[in-house]
């Protein structure tokens, strides 16, 4: 392995970063004039497929599934692989050009919300579910909420994007990801086998956040990684994530904004129940 010598001022190289060459970049704000589409229902949800874009669909269909009908929305496809995260009005709702971005329009003024994070906590406060009112209880939702926000960067931009996208295969950082990814794994799986979801019996937004990355990733559906991580060896978090990939909501929000898989797995946009049938 040829060893790199850091310049002593870095500058960006446009045609290095693989795949994602050409939606990486050290600069933010828009490239090109762009309005959003805004649709009939009180949220509109500017988003794709990818984890942390499910993890919002989820809980909006939790929440209809629940009967809670002010929760419906509006999924407007931003393709992150053809840069629409960097047009002028995505940059508005989202300063930091990443989905998902939600903008609520139920009040006198429109709300905007980014970081998926603070999408979840947003919508079960404001509906008051998915989410303990109880203090102790809280505290764990919200704990493994962040946990989850704070330890998926090392899955997807490390271990995901070495072991997987990247123009060129190093031993270093997919060894010292793998590592980090495997005890994460780890972490989850000796804490549920002590109980049925995250915060206990209770499902939750935690549960929601997690799912998309760490659930997936034992089912074989994230990074083509599951021998190599032998992640049979979860069996904890295997069942945690059987038990959640069953669910009417959860099966129909990992449809929403996508557009890849088969055809009966998208939907590209999402108005109403009718654009599931």
């Amino acid at each position: 392995m040829t060893t790199y010598t850091p310049p002593k001022v870095w500058k960006w190289d446009q045609e290095n970063g693989g795949k994602f060459a050409k939606i990486n970049r050290p600069i933010s704000g828009a490239t090109f004039e762009k309005e959003l589409p805004v649709g009939d229902n009180p949220f509109n949800l500017y988003s794709v497929a990818t984890p942390n874009g499910v993890k919002v669909t989820i809980l909006f269909e939790e929440l209809l599934e629940l009967g809670v009908k002010d929760a419906e929305y509006d999924a407007w496809l931003i393709n992150i692989f053809d840069g629409d995260q960097f047009g002028s009005g995505f940059t508005d709702i989202n300063p930091n050009s990443k989905i998902p971005a939600l903008v609520d329009r139920s009040g006198d003024k429109p709300v905007r919300i980014f970081e998926s994070g603070a999408i979840l906590l947003y919508l079960a406060e404001k509906f008051s579910a998915f989410v303990p009112s109880d203090p102790a209880q809280k505290a764990e939702c919200l704990s493994w909420l962040f946990w989850q926000m704070g330890s998926a960067p090392y899955l997807g931009g490390g271990f995901g994007h070495f072991y997987a996208y990247a123009p060129e295969k190093f031993e270093y950082p997919i060894d010292r990801f793998t590592m980090e990814v495997k005890r994460q794994l780890d972490v989850l799986d000796k804490h549920l086998a002590n109980n049925t979801y995250l915060c206990g019996d209770d499902y939750t937004i935690a549960d929601m956040a997690v799912y998309p990355w760490y659930g997936v990733l034992v089912q074989g559906l994230l990074y083509d990684a599951a021998e190599f991580l032998d992640v049979s060896s979860y069996q904890h978090v295997n069942r945690w994530s059987d038990l959640i990939k069953q669910r009417p909501a959860v099966i129909r929000g990992r449809k929403v904004n996508r557009v890849w898989g088969t055809p009966e797995e998208q939907v590209p946009e999402r108005h109403s129940a009718e654009d599931f049938k």
